[in-house]
């Protein structure tokens, strides 16, 4: 697993404080109570930081899963490999 897949999966551990494992089914927006629109926001503001992207709107709002993240995060050049 690359240093990028970890800090991913700990920034959703941390925002939803979910166990790692919960993120292998492909956590999806509003799954979880704690993925809701505030726990979007937070999740996004959190990935900026951590990665130091700022991501378009249009992003945000298609961020609809763990798995939709990593490919949306590439076009910032955050690579999974």
């Amino acid at each position: 697993m690359s240093e990028n897949e970890n800090r991913y999966r700990q920034i959703f551990c941390s925002v939803f404080d979910v166990e790692n494992a919960a993120l292998d089914n492909n956590l999806a927006y509003q799954e979880i109570p704690d993925w809701d629109s505030v726990g979007h926001m937070a999740l996004m503001a959190a990935l900026e930081d951590e990665f130091s992207i700022e991501m378009d709107i249009d992003d945000i709002i298609d961020f609809s899963s763990f798995e939709v993240g990593k490919t949306l995060l590439n076009k910032y050049g955050v690579t999974f490999a």
